[in-house]
């Protein structure tokens, strides 16, 4: 890919330097170079290259250059592109949308060029990305390994070098998860901070949609060019958006690492990573507090509130022909088909007391730090992963972390350290609602000194 990332392709093709054109037929070429990896389920070089010459003629005419002239960006393939198949990974869901989703467009007006609608976890219900129907996305870093999920194909293709933007959805971290096992930036937003309007939903109450990209600079480009209110999607919220500024300062910052959230077997690498990150954290000035916070541990409540939500779009369905789903997605649907309404109202009792309980603590702090995963390697076919204590579920040691946040409705970001692992380690920081830009803040902070790094695996794209 083109260097500097989005920000820099952006400007090259702003300044007539390089085209718009020939940025796609580099990431054309890098996609068909890294094929192998499975991360599209729909690429179609002659409609990127028409969106390509199109960016060209509107800087030719002396149009103003959006903030994404010209950058290719991925697009999970349950997100609405008009006149492409929205197939959500599934093997029979196949619309053609007329309209995008509002998500795409605006992607489009700010000058990107769509590459390509990329693989996930069957109706994005999982968190490895091995698909029965498509196949499984390969980790850039090591192919007999999943790019977590369910948003891997996009975060394949930004590992890869591909792309410099990856866009995907977070119902219990499928852009956190993959951004972690992949070495990227993957933000979460506050719920309603993106519309969902034409977005295939998993958990519409939980379902958000966000970025992957390579630095904090990239992800901050796509969240200010996706951000902001739909009147006609119910679940957007009109609360104004702040932009991101440059980085925050590290002095001071309050930093809440939460017990025993947090004390549960980890692989070697993200043990060591995580602890590796706090200490640097206070070498430039930050308060790092460890407190017992029991109430925020993954509780059951969340996988009932999930499954009443995913059953209720599903069951249909479901129930009409079971054999039309894969085996993993076919097991959890059916037990999601037994969710009460007792259970259901029980679940968002606990949602609105752990949401309210977890608003409190921004009085005292800034930001809640956790790893994003507990393990940072999954084998593609085998269902445990490895942690200092032994075999785990993956799905349990996946989404460990990331799971709890949507039940928040808060932000998170995924950030990659500059520690030793193969992916690094990746760092969880969790805000308040709408602090989007103040995470993404204080995370250029820590690139700036250090602590956070753009990371490559070997093979990628360029």
């Amino acid at each position: 890919m083109i260097p500097g990332g989005a920000a820099g392709i952006a400007a090259r093709v702003a300044a007539r330097s390089i085209t718009a054109r020939a940025v796609a037929e580099r990431a054309l070429a890098a996609a068909e170079h890294a094929a192998g990896l499975n991360f599209f389920t729909d690429l179609v070089p002659e409609r990127v290259l028409q969106q390509a010459d199109a960016v060209d003629r509107a800087l030719a005419r002396g149009e103003p250059a959006g903030p994404l002239a010209g950058v290719p960006v991925v697009l999970k393939d349950l997100i609405d592109q008009a006149g492409r198949p929205t197939t959500a990974g599934s093997g029979f869901y196949r619309p053609v949308p007329d309209v995008s989703a509002p998500v795409t467009d605006r992607l489009e007006s700010a000058g990107a060029v769509i590459l390509g609608r990329t693989g996930l976890h069957e109706f994005a219900f999982g968190f490895s990305s091995e698909n029965p129907w498509w196949g499984p996305v390969r980790n850039p870093w090591d192919p007999s390994t999943s790019a977590g999920g369910s948003s891997g194909g996009s975060a394949a293709a930004v590992a890869a070098g591909v792309a410099p933007l990856g866009i995907g959805t977070d119902t219990g971290g499928s852009v956190r998860v993959p951004a972690a096992l992949c070495g990227l930036v993957g933000l979460k937003v506050s719920h309603g901070r993106v519309p969902l309007r034409g977005v295939f939903p998993l958990a519409a109450s939980l379902d958000t949609v966000g970025p992957l990209a390579a630095t904090v600079d990239d992800a901050a480009l796509a969240y200010d060019a996706t951000a902001g209110f739909d009147p006609d999607d119910p679940w957007s919220s009109p609360r104004p958006v702040d932009r991101p500024a440059g980085p925050a300062a590290l002095r001071g910052l309050r930093v809440l690492v939460p017990l025993p959230w947090t004390d549960r077997p980890l692989d070697t690498a993200v043990s060591t990573g995580f602890g590796w990150a706090l200490e640097r954290l206070e070498d430039q000035g930050a308060e790092v507090d460890r407190v017992e916070l029991s109430w925020l541990l993954p509780d059951r409540n969340m996988t009932i509130a999930l499954g009443a939500e995913v059953a209720a779009i599903h069951r249909r369905w479901f129930a009409e022909d079971p054999g039309r789903y894969g085996a993993d997605v076919a097991r959890r649907l059916d037990r999601v088909m037994a969710v009460t309404a007792d259970d259901l109202v029980a679940a968002l009792r606990w949602r609105a007391g752990v949401r309210h309980r977890f608003a409190e603590l921004f009085g005292r702090i800034d930001v809640v730090a956790t790893p994003t995963t507990a393990v940072m390697r999954k084998a593609i076919g085998v269902e445990d992963v490895e942690t200092e204590a032994g075999a785990e579920p993956y799905r349990r040691a996946l989404s460990w972390f990331t799971a709890p946040v949507n039940h928040l409705g808060v932000p998170a970001l995924a950030l990659p350290l500059a520690a030793e692992g193969t992916p690094p380690p990746s760092l969880q920081l969790i805000g308040p609602m709408w602090s989007e830009s103040r995470l993404l803040e204080i995370a250029k902070g820590m690139e700036a000194s250090g602590i956070v790094a753009p990371a490559a695996p070997i093979g990628d794209g360029d």
